[in-house]
This record gives structure tokens, sequence and C-alpha cells, in this order.
């Protein structure tokens, strides 16, 4: 009976440990909106750029941010605990590895992409609720419009969804350069690219290869700067315009990267249907799904 007992207990304690667990991790997920606003706060005062040369004390990183350097104190303690910076003896904050990645010129930068989560996309979540009740797009209930048009009369707005978007490609490109067979292909096509960080590096690592970027007509002038970075500008062809209503034809490949994600069945039939009318017989379409 005692070994039963013990046995029986050993199981309540188990399971009730197993429960607080589970309510823990469901607390943390409720409320990590102070983790996505804290992050994409420290990435628009450049916090990580200014500590990238060593340690600062709050003082001085609150005149040279204009902030209240005792809520800035709080915020980088609470960044300290997502250990992207770390708080020294002496009071002072330094860059912790994680935080680097939030330096504007870090090779694996993000910070765009963390800007744009906090900041632009946070009021299409909001919308969630009426979402599911009606089944329209959160973003067109919070925007007005649908997709990403709404960003054509918002130049900074654009410049921070298409510098997102570089950082997110960055992660996959070269990785996608190097595993798909191109050498039978002459042309490729990235529909709805934006500044074309993903065709460019296709491009440098097969210079074989010509390309056309398109997109609408806000992510223009970075392509083209982006492109003659990379010294692909001879064989990188700018096009704007809507995947809705028509793509340029006779490509190779044609290269859907996070964009049919944002569309319904419909729509995605669509954008579809026209690769298949743009592209020759045999000729392939390369999709790749992310949820932002």
């Amino acid at each position: 009976m005692p070994a039963a007992t013990s046995g029986t207990a050993n199981r309540t304690n188990a399971s009730t440990s197993a429960a607080d667990a589970a309510v823990g991790r469901l607390l943390e997920q409720i409320g990590a909106s102070w983790m996505t606003q804290a992050i994409s706060v420290a990435a628009e005062l450049r916090l990580a750029d200014l500590l990238a040369t060593g340690p600062r004390a709050v003082e001085a990183l609150g005149r040279e941010t204009q902030c209240d350097p005792a809520a800035l104190h709080r915020l980088l303690r609470a960044l300290t605990s997502l250990e992207l910076f770390v708080e020294q003896d002496d009071g002072a904050f330094a860059l912790a590895p994680a935080g680097a990645w939030l330096c504007a010129d870090s090779p694996r930068s993000v910070r765009s992409w963390a800007i744009w989560c906090g900041k632009y996309h946070w009021p299409v979540w909001a919308n969630l609720l009426d979402s599911v009740r009606s089944g329209l797009s959160a973003r067109e209930l919070a925007t007005g419009r649908r997709g990403y048009a709404h960003i054509e009369a918002d130049p900074e707005g654009a410049a921070i969804f298409n510098g997102a978007m570089v950082e997110i490609t960055r992660l996959i490109a070269s990785e996608l350069a190097r595993m798909v067979d191109f050498s039978a292909v002459r042309r490729v096509v990235d529909i709805g690219g934006g500044y074309g960080e993903l065709l460019t590096v296709i491009l440098s690592a097969h210079p074989h290869l010509h390309g056309t970027l398109f997109d609408l007509p806000h992510a223009m002038s970075g392509a083209a700067a982006l492109a003659g970075q990379a010294g692909v500008s001879d064989r990188c062809e700018l096009a704007s315009g809507s995947f809705f209503e028509a793509i340029p034809a006779g490509a190779d490949i044609y290269l859907l990267k996070s964009i049919l994600h944002n569309w319904d069945d419909t729509q995605c039939g669509v954008i579809l249907q026209h690769c298949r009318r743009a592209m020759p017989d045999g000729h392939r379409t390369l999709a790749h799904r992310h949820t932002d």
C-alpha cells in the first residue's frame, strides 16, 4: 500500500508539473506581444548599432536616442531578458550575439523585419477577430486595400517592407541558388520579388542567366540599386505591374517567393494561370511559402 500510494502521488505530481508547464507556455504565448514591440522599438532606435562599437551607459544611450533614461533602462533590461543585450556590472549595456542581427549593416540583419512586424504589420493583427468572423482579409480591413497596394502611398513604409523582404530572402537565397539546377535555364522571372534579393543572388551565382524583376512601382528604384550593387544590372531587367493582370512572358523559370500565402485560393489561381500563360511548355514555376 505505501508503494502504491507513493506511485499515485508521483503520477499526480508529474501531472501537476506538466499542467503547470503547459499553462506557463500558454501565458508566455499570450503575453508575447511585448517581445515583438520591445524588439521593434530597439530596431527603430538603432540600439544594436549604437552598442556595436562597445558597451554604453544608459544616460549616453538616452541622449543619442532622445529617450527618457529611466524608460530606456527598463526597455534595455527587457531586451536583456531576451538575450539580445547584456547588462554589465557597472550598469552599462553591451550587445549580445543575437542582438547583432538587429544591426543595420549585419549580413544577417533582420532590423527592417522587426520594424515591419512591430509597427506596420501590428495593426493588421488587431483585425483578426473580424477577419475570422467575416472571412475578409485582415489587411484589407485595416488598410482598406487588398494585398500590399496601400504602401504605394507610403514611401517610408514601402522602404521598410522591401527592406524586410530583402532580409528574410537573404536567409535562404544562396541555398536556393545552389540547390536548383539552372544549367539549362536562360531566363528567370522573379514575380513580386521586391528589391530583387533572390534574383540578384541567383544571377550572381549563375553568370549565364538573365532575369526579370517584376513587382509594383514602389520596388523599382530599390531593385535598380540592388542590381547595381550586385553587378548584375546588365542581366537584370526591371518591369512593374500587377501579377493579377499579366506576367512577363517567355522565361524558363518563374519564381514566387512569399507570394501565394497572401491570397485566397481563387486569387492564387489567377496568379498561377498567368504564370502558365506566360511560360513555354515544359518550363517551371518555383514557389516558396512564408507566413508573415
